[in-house]
Parts: structure tokens; C-alpha cells; sequence
């Protein structure tokens, strides 16, 4: 007997090697090894003959030869392959006949009718209660998408393994029962828990893409919020802007009158230099023009302050003006900001509210400004011409005497030896 389960083994590893596509990554020589393992492991566990022994070892190493030539019905091929070879053999025919029940036994919609149908059934799918059972289960699914038989993504493959376990599938002899059914079980729970994971990845997933979707729908949400925070940011620089070439103008202008007065106004009790009069007046009232126009330019507008509740449920206060709420108190505010939030269209009106009048004090302000250099701008060349006039039309000699060096001098004023015929002193 040993002798025949010997050249089964040779024979199906021949045939295998020979016939069976590679694209069968489980039902290969491998998974029979692993059947006949497992079946001589409930054998050694159990009351049988020597002759039920044989006849379990040569089902377990004939029951998958019927793949060489078919997946569908393959356990009939896999009876006919085995007849014709025990009959080679001359094996007894009631061995034959019992290693064909368990072949036709390991059909897995039915159910095992004697013992040894149910330990070849249990051998046959002892990779449920084994360690390797994640390793087995993955060849089986690669080969069912190789084969076109079905394609199974992971999360559907974990729902079939954790249907056949929990449902479809049962041990039936006692040592399956007692060795295979703790590990099983612990198979079956960490496809639960594989399960109970990737539903909870599906959910962050599902979050994920809502949030997305909804970022994508609140796209023109967010357009008219960067709108508003950009022509803001840009009324703001501007405003700035203007302010600091104000300012310029102030310094400068502010400059040149301490210039005309500690010198130019310091030569005018000299009847000489009567001739600077005109000039420097000019130059006097376009700076002082220049300096009432910037700051009238950035002079701040007082306004009341004060706003009543009416105004906020009517809409009519602009609160983010801190010129109409300064006077009030507190709680009144925070009442109006709360209102205020509580309407997105509040929230965009009061914004645009604010950006148009920001937009009209950059009016006014620019305005200004631009009369503001042009006066400048004016005065300063009519002043240079009348300078350039009134020393054009100045006697020589007189003009002489202005320029000199000591008549410049803020410190002293030394008396001068002139001539008779001259007429005035520096």
C-alpha cells in the first residue's frame, strides 16, 4: 500500500508539471502536499483501518488532478484520471470505488455522507484553521482573476472569506474540531477586524472626499472672500501710500519756509533788497498752499459714532467702520457683531460697504494730492523765475553787494567803508 501511494505521488507530480496551466497559483502540486499533510495529521488522530488510510491518502493526492483538464466539474476528470490510473495499477476496485467517493466528497455544496468523506473534507479545507490561511486565500483569489473565473477587489474578497468562514464552512471530524477550530476562529476574527478597519478607512476616505466636494462647491465662496480681503489689503496700501507722499510735501514745504525765513526775510530791512520781496512771497504762498492742501489731504473725518438696533436689523450701520460704533457701549456692540455674523449677506454688504467708501476717501485724498504737487509744482517754477526776473532787472553794482559773503552771515553784520556817491550798507 505504501508502495502505491508512493507512485500516486510521482504520477500527480508528473502530471502536474506537465498539464496544469500556471495559472493555477492555488490548485497546484502545493495545495496537495498540504491536503495529504493534513490528512495524514487526522489519521494519525483517528480510529481507521489500514486500508481507509490508503484510500484517503490516494484521494488526497488524485482529488485536483481534474484541473489538468477542467475548472468546472474538474471532480469528475479528477475520478476518471484516478480510475484509469489505479486500474493501471491494479489496485482492488473497492479502493477505487471509496478514493472516488472521496473525491466526488470534496465538492464543497455538499455535504460528507461517512467518515471518511468528512476527513478528506476537512483535509481539504484545513487551510481555514491554519496559520497560513491569508497566504492560501490570496493564491486562490490571484488565480480566480488569472483565469477570468472572477475578479474580487480586497474589500470583496474579505467579505466572501468572512462569509465562508462565519457561514458556508464547518469542520466535521472531531480532530478538526478540537485542532482547527481555535484558529479558525481567530482567522475569522481578524478578517472581522480587517474588515472593521477598512470600513473606518472608507469612512475617512467618504469625510475626505465630501470635504473636497464641498471646498470645490464653496469655491466661489471663498473667490468673493480672497475678492474682498485683496481690494481691502489694496484700499489699505494706497491709503498709505497717499499719507506718505503727504507727508513729503509737509517736510519739504515746511523746509523751505524755515529757509526763507532765517534768510531771505533777514535781508528785507534793506531797502536794496526790495527787490526779493516779490519772489520770495510768491515762493511763501505756494508752500504754505502746499501745506494746507496735504493736510487738509489726510485730515480724518469725525463721524457720530453711534448707531441704533433698528440700524443693525435694517442693515443700514456699516460695523466694520469703526467710526459708526467708537461711542457705543460693549454689549451693544457684541449684540451687533453676532447679528452681523449671523447673515452671510450682512457680512458681504457691510464689505462692500466699507470698500466703497475707502474707495472714496482714496478719491478725495488723491485728488487733493494731485492739486497739492501741481500747486508745488507751479510755485516752485514761478518763484525761480521771478528770482531769476528780479536779478535780471537789479543794478550790478547792487547785486554785487547782495552776493557778497558776509551779507549771507547770521551771526554778525560788520559796517562797511563805501564811497560817497553809494547810497546804501550791507
Amino acid at each position: 500500500m505504501t508502495d502505491i501511494i508512493k507512485k500516486t505521488e510521482d504520477f500527480v507530480f508528473q502530471l502536474f508539471k506537465k498539464e496544469l496551466p500556471n495559472t493555477f497559483l492555488y490548485h497546484n502540486f502545493t495545495h496537495t502536499k498540504r491536503v495529504l499533510k493534513s490528512t495524514k495529521e487526522i489519521i494519525e488522530n483517528s480510529n481507521i483501518s489500514t486500508e481507509q488510510s490508503t484510500i484517503l491518502q490516494l484521494a488526497a493526492l488524485l482529488h485536483d488532478t481534474g484541473y489538468t483538464k477542467t475548472r468546472e466539474g474538474h471532480e469528475e476528470e479528477s475520478v476518471k484520471i484516478a480510475t484509469e490510473f489505479l486500474n493501471e495499477h491494479q489496485v482492488d476496485q473497492n479502493i477505487i470505488d471509496a478514493v472516488n467517493d472521496c473525491i466526488m466528497a470534496t465538492k464543497f455544496k455538499d455535504a460528507p455522507q461517512n467518515e471518511l468523506a468528512k476527513i478528506i473534507r476537512d483535509a481539504d479545507a484545513s487551510h481555514f484553521g491554519k496559520s497560513y490561511f491569508n497566504e492560501a486565500s490570496e493564491f486562490l483569489r490571484k488565480e480566480l482573476e488569472l483565469q477570468e473565473v472572477r475578479t474580487y477587489s480586497p474589500s470583496e474578497w474579505l467579505e466572501e472569506n468572512i462569509d465562508v468562514l462565519s457561514q458556508r464552512h464547518q469542520f466535521y471530524t472531531d480532530y478538526a474540531l478540537k485542532s482547527w477550530q481555535t484558529q479558525k476562529e481567530d482567522n475569522l476574527a481578524d478578517l472581522i477586524q480587517t474588515k472593521k478597519k477598512e470600513k473606518k478607512r472608507h469612512q475617512k476616505e467618504k469625510m475626505k472626499a465630501e470635504l473636497k466636494a464641498k471646498a470645490k462647491d464653496d469655491s466661489p465662496e471663498r473667490a468673493i472672500q480672497s475678492f474682498y480681503r485683496t481690494a481691502l489689503r489694496n484700499h489699505i496700501n494706497l491709503s498709505d501710500i497717499a499719507d506718505t507722499k503727504a507727508n513729503i510735501l509737509l517736510s519739504v514745504n515746511a523746509i523751505i519756509i524755515s529757509l526763507m525765513l532765517s534768510t531771505l526775510f533777514a535781508k528785507f530791512d534793506n531797502p536794496a533788497n526790495q527787490f526779493l520781496i516779490t519772489p520770495t512771497i510768491i515762493l511763501m504762498l505756494s508752500s504754505i498752499a502746499s501745506m494746507i492742501l496735504s493736510i487738509i489731504a489726510t485730515r480724518p473725518n469725525i463721524t457720530s459714532g453711534e448707531f441704533t438696533k433698528e440700524d443693525v436689523e435694517n442693515r443700514k450701520v456699516n460695523l466694520t467702520f469703526f467710526g459708526n460704533f467708537h461711542k457705543m457701549k460693549l454689549e451693544d456692540f457684541e449684540w451687533a457683531i453676532n447679528e452681523l455674523l449671523k447673515d452671510k449677506d450682512y457680512v458681504y454688504s457691510s464689505l462692500t460697504k466699507d470698500l466703497y467708501f475707502l474707495g472714496k476717501v482714496l478719491d478725495r485724498k488723491y485728488r487733493i494730492l494731485r492739486v497739492t504737487y501741481t500747486v508745488f509744482m507751479i510755485g516752485m517754477i514761478v518763484s525761480v523765475c521771478a528770482f531769476a526776473i528780479s536779478f535780471k532787472f537789479t543794478p550790478h553794482a547792487k547785486l554785487e553787494e547782495v552776493l557778497k559773503p558776509e551779507n549771507t552771515s547770521f551771526n554778525s553784520i560788520q559796517p562797511t567803508t563805501i564811497d560817497a556817491s553809494e547810497n546804501f550798507y550791507v
